[in-house]
């Protein structure tokens, strides 16, 4: 095209998305988006069609946490924006860089009734990052660049952004010399480097500490060689959380995560890289960590001070704080209580190893179901060691944290947010073909986006789904039956046949009642994939996660001990 060209503000967009590398997008279409859908297809962008809009953010969302990039979803108008709404809430909360394009109505409509005529950026600016309407044509390489650079973390924390574009102005010409080059490239991620006071202290309060422990979170994902050398030279015990899985391999001498009430309630002192003290951390409260002083590191404002003030606060790059302390401690202090750390890494093996080795032998209900940790002793002799596991629902997620050992995992994650396996499974196998994707779900999770799985069929994503299938919303039909008195309301589901509905959309698929068919099946599976395993399972196994009261929400915390632990602190 010559340099005093105009194109429209869709063929734009479409160049600007192939500049900033963006090979695939995620969507459903629809004719307020279809200028930009067409332009995407004749650059050669794969277009993931779905069967939701919500799944479509969904797959973003992964591809944008298992790849380092930004995910990216277009929707149509009105229910195609607002059917995204928890997904966006969902990558929002995560922190999961990801850019939301959305259609609307013409301009000259506006205000007058408009076919799917809605105020979507009011719905959406709670639940994002930025939320906007781009009018202005010559503007468009500006405000996507503004978009991206939000979405990806760029001066805040990172999420999830929306931007829609009318159809009217899609059509409209933008002369080539206002898109400037500086707004079309792709810029590397800023790297914030510690000050070296806030380094000093940081150093301090760990040489002092008798008992450290550092926790990570989404921020430090790519710190790995910097998080393994920190833990060198402090000596520390190590715990990951979901969302930071992988980054420390599991037979490093300091983790501890079976261990983890018992490390938190001794810890002296915490270091908590790139996570919020949210619930899953207990806030942070001294209810939680009764005898921790606490070091926070983190590039935003999220991850640095929000709960609980640290003796040292970083702002910085998770990687290059963690460098700089580890390179000043040099070595372990002559204060670290070493038998402590080795105590709680014996036992953190002796407890893991005796879950490991018990999963295939979990007994059946009295129903004559099998327990579900059977499919994850039938997993754990399939799986390689490069497989991405995801784990999706209430009940069996308890049993999936434990016992399904991928380096490579994710889940439904602080949102709490059922219905992600699927897409997620798929956008994973897409992005990574050549390794084994292993979604594990409940079915009353998988309902959320079952059809779907016809969307893996068309796009021929190789992922395998396990349905564990107990006929129920098993963790809410648990604290029904526990504190009000065996009324069992609106918690039930029947006992559908996952398997016969998967072959009717073209996948591989079996039905499993005896365990020992189980790994005969999941070979069978990953070798014809995309499959689906159903796999009916008891409703008298008690999951962790209903035993510690997370299903009946306790008033302080999340978990009933903490719960307890904060009501004698605050008497």
């Amino acid at each position: 095209m010559e340099a005093n060209q105009a194109r429209s503000v869709a063929e734009a967009v479409a160049d600007w998305l192939v500049a900033r590398g963006v090979d695939r997008v995620f969507g459903l279409q629809g004719g307020h988006i279809q200028p930009i859908w067409d332009h995407l297809g004749q650059r050669g962008v794969r277009i993931v069609d779905v069967r939701d809009e919500g799944a479509a953010v969904h797959m973003a969302h992964a591809h944008a946490v298992l790849t380092g990039g930004v995910g990216v979803a277009l929707a149509t108008a009105g229910p195609g924006v607002t059917n995204c709404v928890t997904a966006m809430a969902n990558a929002n909360l995560e922190r999961v860089p990801l850019l939301l394009i959305g259609g609307c109505a013409p301009v000259p409509q506006d205000d007058l009734g408009p076919l799917q005529g809605i105020d979507h950026v009011s719905i959406l600016k709670p639940v994002t990052r930025s939320a906007r309407t781009l009018r202005v044509a010559g503007s468009i390489a500006r405000d996507l660049d503004k978009g991206w650079s939000t979405a990806a973390g760029d001066g805040n924390p990172p999420g999830a952004v929306y931007l829609e574009i009318p159809t009217d102005v899609l059509r409209s010409p933008v002369p080539a010399a206002v898109l400037l080059p500086e707004w079309m490239q792709t810029r590397p991620a800023r790297r914030i480097p510690p000050d070296p006071a806030d380094v000093q202290r940081a150093v301090a309060a760990i040489a002092a500490a008798r008992r450290p422990l550092v926790v990570t979170g989404r921020g430090a994902q790519g710190a790995s060689d910097a998080l393994l050398k920190l833990l060198e030279a402090s000596g520390a015990v190590y715990l990951d959380t979901q969302e930071s899985r992988g980054l420390v391999p599991r037979e490093h001498a300091a983790v501890v995560g079976a261990m983890r009430g018992r490390a938190m309630q001794e810890a002296d002192l915490v270091v908590v890289v790139g996570r919020k003290l949210d619930y899953q951390l207990g806030y942070g409260s001294p209810a939680v960590l009764p005898k921790a002083a606490v070091v926070r590191i983190g590039d935003n404002a999220e991850e640095l001070r929000e709960n609980r003030r640290g003796v040292a606060e970083l702002f910085a790059t998770p990687a290059l704080a963690m460098d700089a302390i580890a390179t000043a401690l040099r070595a372990p202090s002559a204060n670290l209580d070493r038998e402590w750390t080795a105590a709680l890494r014996a036992e953190h093996l002796r407890r893991s190893g005796k879950y490991a080795a018990s999963l295939a032998a979990a007994p059946a209900g009295k129903d004559g179901h099998m327990h579900p940790n059977r499919i994850f002793a039938a997993l754990s002799a399939v799986l390689r060691e490069d497989a991405i596991g995801i784990a999706d629902g209430g009940d069996i997620l308890s049993f999936a944290r434990m016992g399904l050992e991928t380096g490579t995992y994710l889940d439904s994650g602080a949102f709490g947010c059922l219905g992600v396996g699927v897409p997620y499974g798929i956008a994973a196998a897409l992005a990574f073909p050549g390794r084994q994707v292993a979604v594990v779900t409940g079915d009353g999770a998988f309902g959320i986006n079952a059809m779907d799985i016809d969307s893996a069929a068309r796009h021929g994503a190789k992922v395998v789904f396990i349905v564990s299938n107990n006929a129920a919303w098993n963790i809410e039909r648990i604290d029904q039956e526990m504190n009000y008195g065996g009324r069992v309301v609106g918690t039930t589901l029947a006992w559908s046949d996952y398997a016969m509905m998967a072959r009717g959309l073209g996948l591989h698929a079996e039905r499993v009642t005896d365990p020992a068919r189980l790994e005969g099946a999941l070979r069978d599976a990953f070798e014809h994939a995309p499959a689906l395993i159903d796999v009916v399972v008891t409703r008298d196994a008690l999951s962790s996660d209903a035993g510690k009261g997370l299903g009946w929400v306790p008033d302080h915390h999340a978990l009933t001990a903490w719960d307890e632990a904060e009501k004698a602190r605050r008497a």
